[in-house]
């Protein structure tokens, strides 16, 4: 649940109000993901590390990867990963 909205301290037939807003702080890299180097035909798994739980999207140049057999997508709390299957050398 928020906790922005109009708060208000009662006393009798007397009361004070006033309005609350929170503001979201940007999500920043905690971890960044790490350069690696595999063999043709292995696994490799991408990790990286957020601020604050948020949707991520993986690329590889422009084009938005999608779950398959061959590219596994994982988000944990604050944590994502993608893990590559079959790795070729195209992949690069």
């Amino acid at each position: 649940e928020s906790d922005a909205g109009d708060y208000t301290c009662v006393c009798g037939d007397k009361q004070s109000t006033a309005s609350l807003a929170v503001h979201a702080l940007p999500v920043v890299f905690n971890e960044e993901l790490k350069n690696e180097e595999v063999l043709e035909g292995s696994s490799v798994s991408l990790r990286c590390e957020l601020s604050k739980a948020a949707p991520v999207q993986w690329k590889i140049g422009s084009k938005v990867l999608k779950a398959s057999d061959k590219y596994q997508m994982r988000q944990s709390g604050t944590t994502a990963e993608l893990v590559i299957h079959d790795l070729e050398v195209k992949d690069d």
